[in-house]
């Protein structure tokens, strides 16, 4: 078992994209960077998908995570934001699939659950919990980064448990775990 490895998580989204990556160094996890990529500047949906897929692309091959862990899409009442947000999460996914990064998925309520111990946490309480658990010195203004940083440490804090989110390793694997997706 490697005693380092990155993970990067993502909190896909159509206007901004927040992500944040850790070291795991033994059995401790590092903070490496948060940030957020912001797609509300270009109006056309399809070109911010190519955004996401270019920036998750560079994200992996500046940092070369280990593994990724990413937020599903919570289900709301509005089917139009629920689709661009599946596809905001798709083209992230095949960005890592791609270059062959395992991904897992975690529901937004496993996620707040695993950072701060209430499923229905708030994007506040999440942050702060984050900024206490790895010494962040300042929040970001947009809320979005810690999501993706919070997926990350969720996924660090499910290593090694049988049940975790849904994770594929490339995309023979995401086929077969979707065979009623695909056809």
């Amino acid at each position: 078992m490697a005693t380092e490895k990155i993970i990067l998580g993502i909190d896909p989204g159509t206007t901004i994209m927040g992500f944040g990556l850790i070291k795991v160094v033994g059995k401790k996890m590092v903070f490496m960077q948060l940030n957020e990529l912001k797609l509300s500047k270009q109006d056309d949906h399809y070109v911010r998908l190519k955004q996401i897929f270019e920036r998750t692309i560079q994200l992996i091959d500046t940092h070369h995570p280990d593994e990724i862990a990413i937020e599903a899409p919570f289900f709301g009442k509005n089917v139009q934001s629920m689709l661009k947000l599946g596809r905001a999460q798709g083209v992230a996914m095949a960005a890592g699939l791609s270059r062959q990064v395992p991904i897992t998925e975690y529901s937004p309520k496993k996620i707040k659950m695993a950072i701060t111990g209430n499923g229905n946490a708030s994007k506040e309480q999440v942050a702060r919990m984050l900024q206490s658990t790895l010494g962040l010195k300042k929040l970001p203004k947009n809320l979005d980064s810690t999501d993706g940083l919070a997926a990350a440490v969720c996924h660090f804090y499910n290593q090694g448990r049988i049940e975790t989110g849904k994770s594929y390793s490339g995309w023979a694997a995401f086929v077969k775990q979707n065979e009623d997706r695909v056809g």
